[in-house]
């Protein structure tokens, strides 16, 4: 797979649903060079359409991912995750599994706390984002009118989370914890349940 191809893939997982038109537009390319890509990545089974009705003219046509399409971003060995989570239920049970999950979430604290240590606010928001997007979340931060909104275009440990819902319960606690007591932190978008990524609004007190 070319390079072009592989930025429009990059596109649809981290906005979603777009015509040719749209993608040609960010990717500095004609809707028809898109529209080829589009329908090559299709043929592979990593992009699929469908037609939308305009309020003026004929429907526009939306490709996005298919499950395939997804697969392609990497989910830091979903295999062995799952593996290893079986074995530690087996063997430690469920209050095992929760320790596990908590061990994870006090280091992550930790790492987190120390990179913010000092900093007001908006820069604890701008640094969550960058520890989450370095850990492959693919993570950004958009502000609006009720602060921040976090948003994870990926998840690397969805195989765990669809496992272990702890994994994500442990997150959101994580978040709040790191961001401190002068904000809130509600999950507004939600992989698991049918949402194409996770997203948490960070509002001020």
């Amino acid at each position: 797979m070319n390079a072009a191809a592989d930025k429009v893939l990059y596109l649809l997982k981290t906005q979603g649903k777009l015509t040719a038109q749209a993608c040609g537009e960010q990717l500095q390319m004609t809707s028809m060079g898109a529209r080829k890509h589009l329908q090559q990545l299709e043929s592979n089974g990593l992009v699929d359409s469908e037609d939308i009705a305009s309020k003026k003219g004929r429907p526009n046509r939306f490709w996005f991912l298919t499950e395939k399409g997804h697969q392609r971003f990497p989910d830091r060995h979903s295999d062995l995750t799952l593996q290893l989570i079986d074995s530690v239920k087996s063997v430690f049970g469920d209050e095992g599994l929760q320790q596990l999950i908590d061990k994870r979430e006090n280091v992550l604290t930790q790492t987190y706390q120390q990179a913010m240590a000092g900093l007001s606010l908006p820069e604890r928001v701008r640094v969550l984002a960058q520890n989450r997007a370095s850990e492959g979340y693919m993570a950004s931060v958009i502000e609006n009118e009720d602060g921040w909104l976090l948003i994870e275009d990926h998840c690397p440990i969805c195989a765990a989370a669809t496992e272990c819902q702890g994994f994500c319960r442990a997150e959101l606690n994580l978040f709040q914890t790191c961001i401190g007591p002068d904000a809130t932190v509600k999950r507004t978008e939600y992989l698991l349940e049918g949402a194409r990524r996770c997203a948490y609004q960070i509002s001020p007190k």
